[in-house]
């Protein structure tokens, strides 16, 4: 995958990076319900508020390595296969794990700004969904920011989202 030779013209449209964003939170769906049983299960979690914690955090780790093993070893979870897209450093290359985990950790400023300040407003009912779609949309705008039409956390992590025809 290395010597493909990647131009400008070959980045993901950003209707498929959605597509492939909404597929791959339904497969997410699954696997962070078998982590969250098998966590429940192994510590004898009998209520939602015991380990809270660590069931965070073990969740967490689990979609780090979810994304960050798809992303160094092809470049493809199952849902960019499917969209066909693929993540590639900037050069074009196979992405690793430090870039990967970076892009990881820079891809929750999708959410994590609008729900910090959702919670910092106190913010109760329609707007606890309307402040982190906003932040969504935002994020999502960025694409139009970059002349080589990349999300900001790529171009800071040094990915790009390229299509395969």
């Amino acid at each position: 995958m290395s010597d493909i030779n990647v131009g400008i013209d070959d980045n993901a449209p950003l209707k498929r990076r959605l597509f492939s964003m909404l597929y791959e939170s339904m497969l997410l769906f699954g696997v962070l319900f078998i982590a969250g049983w098998l966590f429940s299960t192994l510590l004898q979690q009998r209520s939602a508020l015991y380990m809270r914690h660590g069931l965070e955090l073990w969740l967490f780790t689990v979609l780090a390595c979810y994304f960050m093993w798809f992303w160094c070893h092809g470049g493809q979870t199952l849902a960019m296969k499917t969209w066909r897209v693929r993540l590639v450093a900037k050069d074009g290359g196979p992405v690793q794990p430090l870039r990967a985990a970076s892009r990881f950790l820079l891809a929750w400023l999708w959410f994590l700004p609008g729900l910090a300040f959702a919670s910092l407003i106190h913010a109760q009912t329609w707007l606890l969904v309307v402040i982190p779609a906003m932040n969504f949309l935002l994020w999502a705008a960025t694409i139009y920011l970059d002349p080589q039409r990349q999300f900001l956390h790529d171009r800071l992590a040094g990915t790009r989202i390229i299509s395969l025809s």
